[in-house]
This record gives C-alpha cells, sequence and structure tokens, in this order.
C-alpha cells in the first residue's frame, strides 16, 4: 500500500469516536479500516486496517490514535490534554509522479495539545488546539466542529460542520517546496502561509446487541487555498473515511 493520508483522518478520528463510542462503554475493543483521498499529484489513495481501543472514564480517555487527561469534565464540559497520531505524509518513492519523487519526505508526526467539548441540547462543541511536538514542522493545528446528535433507537447518527486551521510552519512542510527541491524535481519553489480549510463530516454508530456495535464515519474537506496553490497538489479537496466494529466489555 502506498501511503499519503493527511492530518485529518487522526482528527477525525477520534472525533468520531468520541462521538459514536465513548458514551457507549467505558471499554472497547475492535477494529477497523480507515482510507483517505490523497492530495498530492501522483499519490495513491489509501486504505489501511487499525485496531481500536476505546476507553472512558472520569480522568482518562483512550480513542483510536489519540488519547488524553481530564483537566474538566463534569459531563457537560471538558477540558483535557490531549495527543494523538498524525499520519500526515509524503514518501517519494511511493509517487508515480517524477518529479514529486524528487522531493524530499515528509514524516507523521505525535501532535498535542488541549482539548474542549460542551454538549448541550442544541448540539455539541468540539475545539482542539495541537502542536507538532516532534519537531518535524514546529506547526499548530486548530481544529473546530459543531455537531448534532440524533438517537434513533439502535442507531445514533451525528452530523458535522467545521474549519480546520493550518499554521505556516505545518503548510511549508506538508505542502512546501524549498530552492534545493525545486532545482531537483522542475516544480516552482513554494512557501505557503497558514489557511483555513472547512468541512463537513458525518458519524453513525448501530448497537447490535448489549456487547457489539458497528460504526462509519466520514469527512469531506474544502483544501485551503495556500494549499491548493502548491505544485505538490492537484486537487481543491481530500476526504477521509472509516468504517469498524467494536465489542464492549
Amino acid at each position: 500500500m502506498k501511503k499519503s493520508s493527511v492530518i485529518y483522518t487522526s482528527v477525525l478520528l477520534a472525533g468520531a469516536l468520541a462521538a459514536t463510542t465513548a458514551a457507549a462503554a467505558d471499554f472497547s475493543l475492535g477494529a477497523g479500516v480507515l482510507g483517505s483521498i490523497s492530495p498530492y499529484r501522483g499519490g495513491d489513495n489509501a486504505l489501511y486496517p487499525v485496531p481500536m481501543v476505546t476507553y472512558e472514564s472520569d480522568n482518562f480517555y483512550f480513542r483510536g490514535l489519540g488519547g488524553g487527561y481530564y483537566l474538566w469534565n463534569d459531563g457537560q464540559n471538558r477540558l483535557s490534554v490531549t495527543a494523538l497520531y498524525s499520519a500526515l505524509g509524503f514518501k517519494p518513492s511511493d509517487n508515480d509522479d517524477a518529479q514529486m519523487k524528487q522531493l524530499d519526505k515528509r514524516r507523521g508526526t505525535l501532535m498535542a495539545g488541549l482539548a474542549y467539548s460542551h454538549s448541550a441540547s442544541w448540539g455539541i462543541l468540539r475545539t482542539s488546539l495541537m502542536a507538532d511536538t516532534l519537531g518535524y514542522s514546529d506547526g499548530y493545528l486548530w481544529d473546530n466542529t459543531y455537531l448534532y446528535r440524533f438517537e434513533l433507537g439502535d442507531w445514533s447518527l451525528t452530523p458535522g460542520v467545521g474549519v480546520t486551521w493550518s499554521s505556516e510552519r505545518l503548510n511549508r512542510y506538508y505542502f512546501g517546496i524549498s530552492g534545493k527541491e525545486a532545482s531537483r524535481s522542475g516544480l516552482g519553489a513554494y512557501r505557503p502561509d497558514g489557511d483555513w480549510s472547512p468541512y463537513a463530516e458525518l458519524s453513525t454508530n448501530y448497537r447490535i446487541n448489549d456487547s457489539w456495535s458497528a460504526w462509519a464515519t466520514g469527512r469531506y474537506v474544502r483544501l485551503a487555498d495556500e494549499v491548493k496553490e502548491s505544485p505538490m497538489v492537484d486537487r481543491s479537496y481530500t476526504m477521509v473515511f472509516g468504517a469498524g466494529v467494536s465489542y464492549r466489555f
């Protein structure tokens, strides 16, 4: 499998599990698949299996690729220190475009920061501000979402809309092209600024029985202008999606 997925995969998975499973079980195990449409020129769309571990307590939580510690948790308001693995990356040897093969590798990283959510009868507000802790980009990501959950018997359906801000350093690491790379590849040098990417998402959960449940989630992201204008990018959007099953203990 060739891999060039986007950072929203990790954010989406953590948010989807919070929206569809965290309230249903203190501890669950499962398996799923995650996929994404690559924004990179010559990049293959990714589909890969992932184990699912979900744990929720008054103090700690772990959801898929991320987890955290609650600084404040009264049921309605949740403020936490959080960390998650970002699968965003670019591997030149896996790319089908001859010019893209001449660029430097971009690595996935561990993002960490603060997350807050507020739940009310009118919906859920969720925001998180995270930084690259491994120093690859030294960039920041700010994700903001409004969600509304519908309960339909054994089904729950949670649509949402939001916007993500990627900092200048984050965009330059993953979508910028240095002078040396431009000389090698023939692509134009590019130094993007920070920018906003709006999105819409939908998550659903089905309770098969008292122990088993199935979930699915997807997000459509309209790429920021600063990203779309990169010579590394050949589309104006990306999509991330996932589905799986979980067993409640």
